[in-house]
């Protein structure tokens, strides 16, 4: 606003004019109007001129305008990735992990309940398996004796109800994997090195001029019996190898045609006689080395002799307090041998008399066998050992360990030279009788074997087991060459033809008996007709009669009938 005075505000002849700025108002003065009335006037426009001051007041109101968008603006950062904002390691290939984290990061969003979880059992698995694979490069001890010191020291009960030798040995490997991811391990086992440094130095003070054998030291008496049986199996073991060497040069022998005539006979083995042989289930039986007696054992401890091919009672040998478990006839004499749940073995003339009681064993007995010289015998017991023993002396030669459960079968070679025991440990071990060692341990068996045999070939061995299989292990390639899925319930025993082998024979809980070719394994005849488990067969050493024990009390005698009769019949 402009005021232009033209005169001096005391002259009352001038003429003021009046003008405000900015478009709004404009009043001129007159000439004879005075000035008392213009000035009401210039006070209302006054407050105009203070307006410019207040102008940039509506420019302040854009904080209230820009609230509402203060979201927006708040978003954009939560969107981008957290690794610029937190600074954070963890790096991944999908936005929806980039997202996952920026929500877990700002603390607006949360995980839920079910991604946790899942996040956790990952987390788990993926310890467990570091876990075992930290186990798996552990070294663990094999011996049981060794993993229970081990176990013991760490703190641990050396064993659980229950608990086997390899679950044993299992759980030491796993408490040795977690110490060593704790970082614990090293020192600890620093620790028990240098406590057994500290024992081993006082025991070494203490004996050090005495020196012990790695092998514990038998008797003379086994010293000798070991020559013995070295001598007599190379002799046999020459015969048998020059018997082969000659059906396999001679042009007149036809092998192929001489096993076809064997297996011919067993398939045609008839039922020729059924006896009630005892008031109590049968156990086993034998036939003589001549084939005109057969003894048979039973539940009620009372073994009987029985004549052949009648099946007439001859003799009962009475001697034992608990049920007989095995009988055998010595190859050599007319001795037979039985074995009983009482702990001892006795042996017999064919005449009733006993002739020598054998102690010694801390549990039941299983099985009994003749080595093929007639002059020892091996038992077998719950105590997890088998023996050998002396006939004419009567003294224990050998207590062989090497099963960790119960030791049930046991067979000698025909050489003289090698023993097979098995057990239900599922496990089956030749031994070396000139050694004492063990040569081969047979595994292939998922339950208890009980039953084992030697081929008369030299180089096959037969196994039953409660698995209902028989195996056929060869020898010289020290593996397992044929699986007979043979029967339906678990197999007592297996005995081979006892001339060359032809055939093999297995009883079983199935209630029946079979007969297997020797050549490629296949089954020739099933012996049926027991009404309970048959819990034990042998075959006569001519091969004409093969003889089964059952738990229905019976003995079964099959013979092979006459094929040109039969022909004959059949032509009619």
């Amino acid at each position: 606003m402009e005021i232009d005075e033209d005169n001096s505000p005391s002259t009352s002849a001038a003429e003021p004019s009046v003008s405000v700025s900015d478009g709004e108002t404009t009043v001129p003065a007159a000439n004879n109007t005075p000035i008392q009335p213009v000035q009401p006037t210039v006070p209302p426009f006054v407050p105009p001129a203070v307006v410019p001051p207040i102008a940039p007041i509506p420019a302040i109101p854009p904080h209230p305008i820009v609230n509402p968008l203060a979201p927006l603006p708040v978003r954009l950062p939560v969107l981008k990735p957290p690794v610029p904002q937190n600074g954070g390691v963890k790096t991944s290939d999908s936005d929806s992990d980039h997202e996952d984290a920026g929500r877990a990061t700002t603390g607006e969003y949360e995980i839920s309940e079910e991604s946790r979880l899942v996040r956790e059992r990952q987390e788990k698995a993926m310890q467990e398996l570091l876990m075992k694979r930290r186990a798996a490069a552990l070294a663990v001890p094999t011996n049981d004796m060794a993993v229970r010191t081990r176990l013991r020291r760490l703190g641990e009960p050396i064993t659980l109800f229950g608990e086997r030798e390899m679950e044993r040995r299992d759980r030491l490997r796993m408490i040795l994997a977690k110490l060593d991811s704790e970082g614990q391990l090293e020192k600890l086992m620093k620790a028990h090195e240098e406590e057994e440094a500290a024992v081993s130095a006082k025991v070494e003070d203490i004996e050090e001029d005495i020196e012990y054998p790695f092998y514990t030291e038998g008797p003379k008496e086994l010293l000798d019996a070991r020559i013995d049986i070295a001598k007599y199996s190379v002799v046999k073991a020459a015969a048998r190898v020059q018997r082969a060497q000659r059906k396999r040069d001679d042009p007149d022998e036809d092998m192929d045609a001489e096993i076809d005539w064997a297996l011919k006979q067993a398939g045609n083995l008839v039922l020729d006689c059924s006896e009630i042989g005892d008031d109590r289930p049968l156990s086993g039986c034998s036939f003589s080395r001549d084939g005109k007696l057969l003894a048979t054992c039973s539940l009620s401890g009372v073994a009987k002799l029985w004549s052949m091919p009648k099946v007439s009672k001859v003799s009962a040998l009475k001697g034992h307090t608990e049920r007989a478990t095995d009988v055998t006839f010595s190859p050599v004499h007319d001795h037979l041998a039985t074995a009983s749940a009482d702990r001892t073995a006795k042996l017999w003339n064919t005449d009733g008399s006993l002739l020598k009681t054998f102690e010694g064993h801390l549990d039941r007995l299983a099985r009994i066998a003749f080595h093929p010289s007639g002059k020892y015998f091996g038992t077998t017991s719950f105590d997890k050992t088998w023996r050998l023993w002396d006939i004419e002396s009567g003294m224990e030669l050998l207590l062989q360990e090497g099963h960790s459960r119960s030791v049930y079968g046991i067979a000698f070679h025909q050489d003289g030279s090698l023993a097979a025991s098995c057990g239900l440990d599922a496990l089956a071990r030749v031994w070396d009788l000139r050694t004492g060692r063990s040569i081969l341990a047979l595994e292939g068996h998922v339950k208890p074997v009980l039953g084992v045999n030697f081929s008369p070939n030299g180089y096959h061995l037969a196994t039953g087991g409660e698995d209902n299989t028989c195996r056929i292990w060869d020898l010289r390639k020290k593996k397992s060459l044929y699986i007979i899925p043979a029967h339906s319930n678990l197999i007592s025993q297996v005995k081979f033809e006892p001339q060359e082998g032809y055939y093999l024979v297995t009883a079983s809980y199935d209630m029946t008996a079979k007969v297997w070719s020797g050549k490629d394994f296949k089954p020739v005849k099933s012996l049926p007709g027991h009404e309970a488990k048959v819990t034990a067969s042998d075959i006569s050493e001519d091969g004409r009669y093969i003889v089964t024990v059952s738990h229905d009390r019976t003995i079964k005698l099959w013979t092979a009938g006459n094929i040109e009769k039969e022909n004959d019949m059949d032509l009619d």
